[in-house]
């Protein structure tokens, strides 16, 4: 039994939702890390060691795990912090898609609503609690500002992709 109510008097196609929701989180990833590459959330110094990093080491990853990387065009890319942040896109994208199936309320905003509440609980709550941040209170504007907006951008793509997906696998391509 689901727990909410569909109140589109559809059936939906939870499978399709799933697929959808699996591109849109890879996609919309790409945007999130796009944006941050334009306001970046965290100073050099914080970001030496990043969320995703500090997480995997406070379940006990050690630290050359944590920061292993990929070398691109001279670049040395951090692919344990890709995996859990495409992971965190997908998995939020799926639960957005599914829900959206049941309580269309839930897109507000196309997703804003949303990404916003996304933003408040992991980075004003959840990783400020568990000390993976600072608290909300010692994190600097342009973190909050950064990681606010590019919720906001990072569900917004979600919506929009993971509504033209699931479209075209219940009703076909656009003629």
């Amino acid at each position: 039994m689901p727990f909410f109510k569909n109140k589109d008097k559809h059936s939906p196609n939870i499978k399709a939702a799933v697929k959808a929701g699996i591109v849109a989180g890879v996609v919309s990833g790409l945007v999130k890390l796009g944006w941050e590459n334009i306001l970046p959330p965290r100073t050099p110094e914080r970001d030496a060691t990043n969320p995703p990093q500090k997480l995997l080491q406070q379940l006990g990853m050690p630290e050359s795990a944590t920061h292993a990387t990929y070398r691109y065009s001279e670049h040395d890319l951090p692919w344990v912090s890709y995996l859990v942040h495409f992971g965190f896109s997908t998995s939020f994208a799926v639960l957005y898609e599914v829900l959206a199936q049941y309580e269309p309320k839930i897109k507000a905003g196309d997703g804003a609503a949303f990404g916003l509440a996304v933003w408040a609980a992991f980075h004003l709550g959840m990783m400020p609690a568990m000390k993976t941040i600072p608290d909300a209170k010692d994190q600097p504007a342009e973190e909050h500002l950064s990681e606010a907006l590019g919720h906001i951008a990072w569900m917004q793509t979600n919506d929009l992709i993971g509504d033209e997906v699931y479209r075209r696998l219940t009703h076909g391509k656009k003629e």
